[in-house]
């Protein structure tokens, strides 16, 4: 029988997928076979012809579990369901042994496993099985990651302990995420004085890093529904800054900062054109990732070969170059399986971010 873990959180974009890829990629030093299930997720997509979670995804691309796809992703939550449910379309009972199921073959499959929930304790209720409910079904012990600080933090932390204790779950520490290095040590004595006296382990997550919370080009051709076009290999390059190129060219040029990703109106041919001739030279290379071509005229026919012919990646939308840079500014990145570099960086430096050692030794 399988060791096991449920990675809870108080909210989204708490980190809990880059948390769950850390345990994975440690556990597989201790364990020989590691296998992972989200019980339900409301993010769905199709992979061969299942209809899964992205988060189950990117661990099946990542891990090279795809065999175990349609286990790892017992209960896909289609634009539908919740209304299908309500419906009553669907039963407590059939969704229940999806997941039973589902986590009773992997448990047999795999020495260690990791659960990983979705949103807070209570997402899920709309279907009846909120995460709280689920940790409790399978039996599995829960660690909460949550974001950086001290009276947010313990506020969140509480307020989904009470749903964990009133379905009886097993709540065994918390996991810090996206800590900010020069309060670290301060957060961690807070915190842990308002959590240990419940014997509840604190643990330390991530610290924070734009390397994680920042988009990549594939994402952002996803954010648009559009191609990225250019030079496919530059896919998983993270964006670090965006910028509008409404100044002159040259003032747009002198204030390119690292790893940019450049909205510009398709009338501004000489910025188009300078864009992509310095995209040639390594050194702008490093500060120009890619373009976003906004509005609906046309790049002129001399530009649009210029462009071509550079290999730049760019994205051609008809919104403004204001629609797109708010649609930008107000997007949150979710890591998939496309992101490379994201993986690499979570896997090469999980050791030093947090003690696997210490949170295996509370399961």
């Amino acid at each position: 029988m399988a060791k096991k873990i449920f990675v809870a959180a108080t909210g989204q974009n708490c980190g809990k997928t880059t948390i769950s890829i850390s345990l994975m990629h440690q556990a597989r030093k201790k364990y020989q076979r590691v296998g992972f299930v989200k019980p339900f997720g409301p993010k769905v997509l199709l992979y061969d012809d299942f209809m899964v979670d992205m988060d189950a995804l990117l661990m099946a691309k990542a891990f090279g579990m795809e065999e175990d796809i349609a286990l790892m992703s017992p209960v896909a939550l289609h634009k539908d369901f919740t209304k299908d449910y309500l419906a009553g379309k669907l039963d407590d009972l059939a969704l229940t042994n999806c997941i039973l199921d589902a986590v009773s073959e992997l448990e047999m499959k795999y020495d260690f496993l990791i659960i990983e929930g979705a949103g807070h304790g209570g997402v899920g209720s709309v279907i009846g099985l909120n995460n709280a409910k689920v940790a409790k079904l399978i039996d599995a012990p829960v660690m909460i990651v949550t974001e950086s600080g001290i009276g947010k933090v313990i506020d969140a932390v509480h307020l989904n302990l009470a749903l964990y204790s009133r379905e009886g779950a097993d709540v065994r520490g918390i996991i810090v995420n996206k800590l900010l290095p020069e309060k670290k040590e301060v957060t961690r004595k807070y915190l842990k004085q308002a959590f240990e006296p419940l014997n509840l382990k604190v643990i330390d997550g991530f610290n924070y890093s734009p390397t994680l919370a920042n988009p990549t080009l594939s994402h952002i051709s996803k954010l648009f529904e559009l191609p990225l076009l250019g030079n496919p290999a530059e896919r998983s390059r993270i964006i670090h800054n965006i910028q509008l190129g409404a100044a002159s060219s040259q003032r747009v040029i002198d204030g390119l900062l690292g790893s940019t990703l450049m909205i510009v109106t398709s009338s501004r041919d000489e910025l188009i054109v300078t864009l992509s001739s310095l995209y040639h030279i390594p050194a702008y290379k490093e500060k120009i990732a890619g373009l976003v071509i906004a509005g609906h005229g046309p790049v002129s026919e001399i530009s649009q070969q210029i462009l071509t012919d550079s290999n730049i990646p760019y994205i051609r939308v008809e919104q403004t170059t204001s629609q797109a840079f708010t649609a930008l500014s107000d997007d949150v990145a979710k890591i998939t399986y496309e992101d490379q570099e994201k993986l690499d960086w979570i896997m090469a430096t999980a050791e030093n971010y947090m003690d696997f050692e210490a949170i295996d030794a509370l399961l």
